[in-house]
Protein backbone atom coordinates (compact mmCIF):
# COMPACT_ATOMS: atom_id res chain seq x y z
CA UNK A 1 0.00 0.00 0.00
CA UNK A 2 2.84 2.19 0.92
CA UNK A 3 4.45 1.29 -2.77
CA UNK A 4 1.11 2.93 -4.29
CA UNK A 5 0.92 5.63 -2.07
CA UNK A 6 4.61 6.97 -3.12
CA UNK A 7 3.88 6.01 -6.86
CA UNK A 8 0.73 8.40 -6.55
CA UNK A 9 2.21 11.59 -4.68
CA UNK A 10 5.22 10.79 -7.38
CA UNK A 11 2.49 11.38 -10.71
CA UNK A 12 1.15 13.63 -8.66
CA UNK A 13 3.77 16.22 -7.99
CA UNK A 14 5.17 15.56 -11.59
CA UNK A 15 3.07 16.84 -14.06
CA UNK A 16 4.99 16.08 -16.89
CA UNK A 17 5.39 12.28 -15.90
CA UNK A 18 1.52 12.88 -16.10
CA UNK A 19 1.21 13.90 -19.19
CA UNK A 20 3.66 11.74 -20.79
CA UNK A 21 1.40 9.16 -19.06
CA UNK A 22 -1.89 10.44 -20.57
CA UNK A 23 -0.22 11.01 -24.22
CA UNK A 24 0.44 7.09 -24.17
CA UNK A 25 -2.63 6.40 -23.10
CA UNK A 26 -4.34 8.88 -25.59
CA UNK A 27 -1.85 6.91 -28.53
CA UNK A 28 -2.80 3.68 -27.69
CA UNK A 29 -6.17 4.55 -27.53
CA UNK A 30 -5.97 5.88 -31.02
CA UNK A 31 -4.80 2.77 -32.15
CA UNK A 32 -7.74 0.71 -30.13
CA UNK A 33 -10.60 3.19 -31.90
CA UNK A 34 -9.00 2.52 -35.09
CA UNK A 35 -8.91 -1.32 -34.83
CA UNK A 36 -12.30 -1.70 -33.31
CA UNK A 37 -13.65 1.26 -36.21
CA UNK A 38 -15.86 -0.51 -39.30
CA UNK A 39 -14.40 1.35 -42.05
CA UNK A 40 -17.45 0.90 -44.86
CA UNK A 41 -16.10 3.35 -47.76
CA UNK A 42 -19.43 5.18 -49.68
CA UNK A 43 -18.04 4.01 -53.25
CA UNK A 44 -19.47 6.92 -54.95
CA UNK A 45 -16.72 8.83 -56.84
CA UNK A 46 -17.83 12.41 -55.61
CA UNK A 47 -17.58 11.04 -51.69
CA UNK A 48 -14.57 8.76 -51.52
CA UNK A 49 -12.14 11.68 -51.08
CA UNK A 50 -14.39 13.43 -48.81
CA UNK A 51 -14.91 10.10 -46.54
CA UNK A 52 -11.35 8.65 -47.27
CA UNK A 53 -9.35 11.82 -45.92
CA UNK A 54 -11.71 12.77 -43.22
CA UNK A 55 -11.28 9.88 -41.73
CA UNK A 56 -7.20 9.79 -42.13
CA UNK A 57 -7.68 14.04 -40.36
CA UNK A 58 -10.41 14.57 -38.54
CA UNK A 59 -9.63 12.64 -35.97
CA UNK A 60 -6.80 13.26 -35.30
CA UNK A 61 -7.89 16.95 -34.85
CA UNK A 62 -9.72 15.43 -31.86
CA UNK A 63 -7.11 13.83 -30.82
CA UNK A 64 -4.77 16.68 -30.96
CA UNK A 65 -7.29 18.77 -29.10
CA UNK A 66 -7.64 16.71 -26.15
CA UNK A 67 -3.58 16.24 -25.87
CA UNK A 68 -3.75 19.94 -25.41
CA UNK A 69 -6.95 19.88 -22.82
CA UNK A 70 -4.86 17.15 -20.91
CA UNK A 71 -1.95 18.87 -20.43
CA UNK A 72 -1.25 21.60 -17.96
CA UNK A 73 1.50 23.17 -19.44
CA UNK A 74 -0.61 24.39 -22.05
CA UNK A 75 -2.80 26.77 -19.92
CA UNK A 76 0.33 27.76 -17.85
CA UNK A 77 1.63 28.85 -20.91
CA UNK A 78 -1.40 30.47 -22.09
CA UNK A 79 -1.05 32.68 -18.87
CA UNK A 80 1.80 33.01 -18.89
CA UNK A 81 1.92 34.53 -22.47
CA UNK A 82 -1.03 36.58 -22.07
CA UNK A 83 -0.37 37.70 -18.31
CA UNK A 84 0.24 41.37 -17.82
CA UNK A 85 4.49 42.23 -17.45
CA UNK A 86 3.96 43.95 -13.86
CA UNK A 87 7.38 43.52 -11.54
CA UNK A 88 8.46 40.34 -13.24
CA UNK A 89 9.87 40.58 -16.64
CA UNK A 90 8.68 37.92 -19.20
CA UNK A 91 10.92 35.52 -21.39
CA UNK A 92 10.15 34.37 -24.81
CA UNK A 93 12.63 31.22 -24.40
CA UNK A 94 10.44 30.16 -21.77
CA UNK A 95 7.28 30.37 -23.69
CA UNK A 96 8.70 28.84 -26.82
CA UNK A 97 10.04 25.92 -24.70
CA UNK A 98 6.76 25.25 -22.76
CA UNK A 99 5.10 25.79 -26.10
CA UNK A 100 7.37 23.16 -27.94
CA UNK A 101 6.71 21.23 -25.22
CA UNK A 102 3.47 21.05 -25.32
CA UNK A 103 3.07 20.46 -28.99
CA UNK A 104 5.33 17.55 -29.12
CA UNK A 105 3.19 15.39 -26.76
CA UNK A 106 -0.01 16.92 -28.30
CA UNK A 107 0.93 15.65 -31.71
CA UNK A 108 2.03 11.82 -30.70
CA UNK A 109 -1.72 10.61 -30.78
CA UNK A 110 -2.31 12.45 -34.11
CA UNK A 111 0.86 11.47 -35.55
CA UNK A 112 0.15 7.03 -34.34
CA UNK A 113 -3.52 7.35 -35.63
CA UNK A 114 -2.15 8.92 -39.47
CA UNK A 115 0.60 6.32 -39.18
CA UNK A 116 -2.14 3.66 -38.51
CA UNK A 117 -4.14 4.83 -41.31
CA UNK A 118 -1.66 4.62 -44.12
CA UNK A 119 -0.04 1.38 -43.26
CA UNK A 120 -3.40 -0.39 -43.40
CA UNK A 121 -4.42 1.12 -46.57
CA UNK A 122 -8.10 1.43 -46.50
CA UNK A 123 -8.60 5.35 -46.40
CA UNK A 124 -5.92 5.70 -48.61
CA UNK A 125 -7.20 3.55 -51.50
CA UNK A 126 -11.23 4.69 -50.67
CA UNK A 127 -10.08 8.22 -51.11
CA UNK A 128 -7.42 7.91 -54.32
CA UNK A 129 -9.30 5.17 -56.15
CA UNK A 130 -11.23 7.43 -58.69
CA UNK A 131 -8.21 9.46 -59.39
CA UNK A 132 -5.96 6.18 -60.59
CA UNK A 133 -4.83 6.31 -64.08
CA UNK A 134 -7.35 3.55 -66.03
CA UNK A 135 -4.33 4.00 -68.35
CA UNK A 136 -2.25 1.68 -66.49
CA UNK A 137 -4.78 -1.05 -66.06
CA UNK A 138 -5.36 -2.15 -69.39
CA UNK A 139 -7.90 -4.83 -68.57
CA UNK A 140 -9.79 -2.51 -65.86
CA UNK A 141 -11.89 -0.45 -68.86
CA UNK A 142 -12.42 -3.22 -71.28
CA UNK A 143 -15.64 -2.43 -73.35
CA UNK A 144 -15.41 0.96 -71.33
CA UNK A 145 -15.72 4.15 -73.70
CA UNK A 146 -17.21 7.15 -71.55
CA UNK A 147 -15.37 8.85 -69.16
CA UNK A 148 -17.89 8.76 -66.49
CA UNK A 149 -18.30 5.08 -66.53
CA UNK A 150 -14.76 4.83 -66.14
CA UNK A 151 -14.69 7.08 -62.79
CA UNK A 152 -17.35 5.37 -61.24
CA UNK A 153 -15.90 1.79 -62.11
CA UNK A 154 -13.08 2.95 -60.56
CA UNK A 155 -15.09 4.57 -57.46
CA UNK A 156 -15.82 0.75 -56.88
CA UNK A 157 -12.89 -0.84 -56.03
CA UNK A 158 -12.99 -0.46 -52.51
CA UNK A 159 -15.87 -2.15 -52.42
CA UNK A 160 -14.97 -6.11 -53.21
CA UNK A 161 -18.76 -6.84 -52.88
CA UNK A 162 -20.24 -4.28 -55.68
CA UNK A 163 -21.34 -5.94 -58.90
CA UNK A 164 -20.23 -4.15 -61.10
CA UNK A 165 -16.66 -4.87 -60.42
CA UNK A 166 -16.77 -8.39 -58.37
CA UNK A 167 -16.17 -10.03 -61.71
CA UNK A 168 -13.28 -7.51 -62.75
CA UNK A 169 -10.04 -9.13 -62.54
CA UNK A 170 -8.13 -6.08 -62.03
CA UNK A 171 -9.93 -4.74 -59.19
CA UNK A 172 -7.15 -6.51 -57.03
CA UNK A 173 -4.54 -4.95 -59.12
CA UNK A 174 -5.64 -1.57 -58.79
CA UNK A 175 -6.22 -1.84 -54.83
CA UNK A 176 -2.93 -3.39 -54.28
CA UNK A 177 -1.23 -0.59 -55.98
CA UNK A 178 -3.11 2.56 -54.46
CA UNK A 179 -2.10 0.54 -50.75
CA UNK A 180 1.60 0.17 -51.72
CA UNK A 181 2.05 4.15 -52.17
CA UNK A 182 0.13 4.15 -48.56
CA UNK A 183 2.39 1.79 -46.86
CA UNK A 184 5.28 3.84 -48.90
CA UNK A 185 3.96 7.05 -47.41
CA UNK A 186 3.62 5.44 -43.89
CA UNK A 187 7.15 4.28 -43.60
CA UNK A 188 8.68 7.09 -45.20
CA UNK A 189 6.65 9.33 -42.66
CA UNK A 190 7.76 6.82 -39.74
CA UNK A 191 11.49 7.44 -40.71
CA UNK A 192 11.59 10.46 -41.04
CA UNK A 193 10.02 11.42 -37.92
CA UNK A 194 12.87 8.70 -36.14
CA UNK A 195 15.43 10.69 -38.07
CA UNK A 196 14.36 14.32 -36.71
CA UNK A 197 14.08 12.62 -33.28
CA UNK A 198 18.23 10.68 -33.47
CA UNK A 199 19.70 14.39 -35.08
CA UNK A 200 17.73 16.18 -32.23
CA UNK A 201 19.04 13.93 -29.35
CA UNK A 202 22.45 13.95 -31.12
CA UNK A 203 22.97 17.37 -31.76
CA UNK A 204 21.66 19.17 -28.44
CA UNK A 205 24.67 18.32 -26.66
CA UNK A 206 26.54 20.92 -29.94
CA UNK A 207 24.28 24.02 -28.30
CA UNK A 208 25.06 25.78 -25.42
CA UNK A 209 23.39 23.31 -22.37
CA UNK A 210 23.44 26.43 -20.14
CA UNK A 211 21.15 27.94 -21.92
CA UNK A 212 18.79 25.10 -22.10
CA UNK A 213 19.29 24.31 -18.72
CA UNK A 214 17.52 27.56 -17.29
CA UNK A 215 14.97 27.27 -20.05
CA UNK A 216 13.97 24.15 -18.83
CA UNK A 217 14.49 25.27 -14.72
CA UNK A 218 12.34 28.11 -15.15
CA UNK A 219 9.74 26.34 -16.88
CA UNK A 220 9.31 24.33 -14.40
CA UNK A 221 9.34 26.62 -11.55
CA UNK A 222 6.23 28.35 -13.22
CA UNK A 223 4.45 25.56 -13.48
CA UNK A 224 5.46 24.33 -9.62
CA UNK A 225 4.82 28.39 -8.36
CA UNK A 226 1.01 27.88 -9.80
CA UNK A 227 0.13 24.60 -8.06
CA UNK A 228 1.55 26.21 -5.11
CA UNK A 229 -0.31 29.23 -5.37
CA UNK A 230 -3.45 26.95 -6.10
CA UNK A 231 -2.87 24.95 -2.53
CA UNK A 232 -2.23 27.93 -0.64
CA UNK A 233 -5.25 29.50 -1.91
CA UNK A 234 -7.08 26.66 -0.64
CA UNK A 235 -5.48 27.03 2.99
CA UNK A 236 -6.61 30.51 2.66
CA UNK A 237 -9.87 30.38 1.97
CA UNK A 238 -10.56 27.48 4.23
CA UNK A 239 -9.04 29.84 7.16
CA UNK A 240 -11.25 32.66 5.72
CA UNK A 241 -14.40 30.26 5.65
CA UNK A 242 -13.98 29.18 9.08
CA UNK A 243 -13.64 32.90 10.42
CA UNK A 244 -16.68 34.11 8.58
CA UNK A 245 -18.37 31.25 10.47
CA UNK A 246 -16.99 31.57 13.75
CA UNK A 247 -18.20 35.11 13.50
CA UNK A 248 -21.39 34.20 12.29
CA UNK A 249 -22.19 32.07 15.25
CA UNK A 250 -20.34 34.03 18.01
CA UNK A 251 -23.79 35.13 19.12
CA UNK A 252 -24.74 31.59 19.71
CA UNK A 253 -21.56 30.75 21.88
CA UNK A 254 -23.90 30.14 25.03
CA UNK A 255 -25.84 27.35 23.40
CA UNK A 256 -22.67 25.55 21.67
CA UNK A 257 -20.96 25.35 24.98
CA UNK A 258 -24.41 23.81 26.83
CA UNK A 259 -24.42 21.39 24.49
CA UNK A 260 -21.27 20.59 25.49
CA UNK A 261 -19.31 21.79 21.73
CA UNK A 262 -16.81 24.38 23.99
CA UNK A 263 -13.86 22.48 23.61
CA UNK A 264 -14.40 22.43 19.76
CA UNK A 265 -13.53 26.02 19.28
CA UNK A 266 -10.77 26.01 21.68
CA UNK A 267 -8.53 23.80 19.74
CA UNK A 268 -9.46 25.16 16.51
CA UNK A 269 -8.08 28.84 17.86
CA UNK A 270 -5.00 27.11 18.88
CA UNK A 271 -4.56 25.32 15.38
CA UNK A 272 -5.94 29.27 14.10
CA UNK A 273 -2.94 30.38 16.38
CA UNK A 274 -0.12 27.98 15.15
CA UNK A 275 -0.99 28.35 11.39
CA UNK A 276 -2.90 31.61 10.44
CA UNK A 277 -2.93 32.41 6.14
CA UNK A 278 -5.16 35.51 6.76
CA UNK A 279 -2.45 37.81 7.50
CA UNK A 280 -4.63 40.42 8.26
CA UNK A 281 -7.04 40.05 5.99
CA UNK A 282 -10.74 40.62 7.00
CA UNK A 283 -12.83 41.63 4.32
CA UNK A 284 -13.80 40.43 0.45
CA UNK A 285 -12.45 43.44 -1.01
CA UNK A 286 -8.89 42.67 0.33
CA UNK A 287 -9.00 39.46 -1.14
CA UNK A 288 -10.20 40.97 -4.28
CA UNK A 289 -7.31 43.11 -3.87
CA UNK A 290 -4.60 40.67 -3.16
CA UNK A 291 -5.64 38.06 -6.17
CA UNK A 292 -5.79 41.27 -8.21
CA UNK A 293 -2.09 42.61 -7.45
CA UNK A 294 -0.54 39.09 -7.70
CA UNK A 295 -2.15 38.98 -11.09
CA UNK A 296 -1.26 42.27 -12.57
CA UNK A 297 2.27 42.56 -10.54
CA UNK A 298 3.51 38.98 -10.40
CA UNK A 299 6.69 39.65 -6.91
CA UNK A 300 9.94 39.52 -8.60
CA UNK A 301 12.04 36.68 -8.71
CA UNK A 302 14.87 37.98 -6.22
CA UNK A 303 15.51 36.12 -2.38
CA UNK A 304 18.08 38.58 -1.69
CA UNK A 305 16.01 40.03 0.80
CA UNK A 306 13.89 37.47 1.78
CA UNK A 307 16.54 35.60 3.28
CA UNK A 308 17.45 38.59 5.79
CA UNK A 309 13.58 38.71 7.22
CA UNK A 310 12.33 36.34 9.48
CA UNK A 311 8.98 34.56 9.50
CA UNK A 312 6.11 36.01 12.52
CA UNK A 313 7.16 34.62 15.81
CA UNK A 314 10.35 33.47 15.43
CA UNK A 315 12.18 36.22 16.66
CA UNK A 316 14.83 35.19 19.01
CA UNK A 317 15.49 31.57 16.79
CA UNK A 318 18.45 30.82 15.21
CA UNK A 319 17.22 30.67 11.28
CA UNK A 320 20.40 28.57 9.53
CA UNK A 321 20.14 30.04 6.47
CA UNK A 322 20.33 33.62 7.40
CA UNK A 323 22.81 33.98 10.06
CA UNK A 324 25.28 31.19 10.59
CA UNK A 325 25.61 29.58 6.90
CA UNK A 326 26.13 33.34 5.34
CA UNK A 327 29.22 34.07 7.57
CA UNK A 328 30.08 30.90 6.58
CA UNK A 329 30.26 31.21 3.26
CA UNK A 330 31.07 34.71 3.16
CA UNK A 331 33.55 35.66 5.86
CA UNK A 332 34.18 39.22 7.38
CA UNK A 333 37.72 40.19 5.94
CA UNK A 334 40.62 39.62 8.24
CA UNK A 335 39.35 36.36 9.99
CA UNK A 336 40.24 33.16 9.85
CA UNK A 337 38.36 30.22 8.27
CA UNK A 338 37.80 27.16 10.18
CA UNK A 339 36.08 24.02 9.71
CA UNK A 340 33.49 23.79 12.09
CA UNK A 341 32.39 19.99 13.02
CA UNK A 342 29.09 19.18 14.83
CA UNK A 343 29.14 17.49 18.04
Amino acid sequence: MDRFRMIFQYFQSNSESVTNGICALLALASVKMYSSFDFHCPCLAKYNMVYGLGIMFIPPVALFLCGLIVNRQFVVMLEEWKRPTGDRKKNLAIIRYMCSSVLQRAMIAPVVWILVTLLDGKCFVCAFSSSVDPDKFPGFVTNITPYNEVQRLLSKVPCKDDELIRNNTSRKAVSRYLKCWSQAFGWSILLTLIVIAFLARSLRPCFNQATFLQTRYWSNYIDIEQKIFDETCCEHTRDFAHKCILHFFESMQKEIKRRRFHAHPRKEERKEGEKDHLQGISSQEQVNKLLQSWYYSKPPLDLSGATQRQPLGTEGISMPWTGSMINRWHPQPGTTITRQTDV
